[in-house]
């Protein structure tokens, strides 16, 4: 009887721990911001992504122009050319709102 319920609570415990863990969506946005360059502190860049999709959803950014401008004001020194504030962005999209990817 104990062997069985030894048995049981082996059987459990290796099954809770081959339960793969839940990716962090903010990281996998960090880590690919890191791809372009663009370094920085990973909670603040997460809410820059998300506020650029709020924007876009309640229409404060009329265009995806002047959310790739609003992106580009927030992004550090040495670190917001066009290019990767458009990089941003397109992440920033993929990421937290693909809805307004037309």
């Amino acid at each position: 009887m104990k062997r069985a319920l030894i048995a049981t609570v082996l059987a459990a415990t290796s099954l809770l721990s081959a339960v793969p863990a839940q990716a962090d969506v903010d990281t996998d946005f960090s880590n690919e911001l890191q791809v372009y360059g663009i370094y920085g502190q990973k909670d603040y860049y997460a809410w820059i992504g998300k506020i650029t999709c709020k924007r876009l959803d309640r229409g404060t950014d009329t265009d995806i122009y002047a959310s790739a401008k609003f992106v580009q004001q927030q992004l550090n020194r040495g670190q917001d050319s066009t290019e990767q504030a458009w990089q941003f962005l397109g992440a920033a999209l993929r990421t937290y709102c693909p809805h307004n990817l037309h």
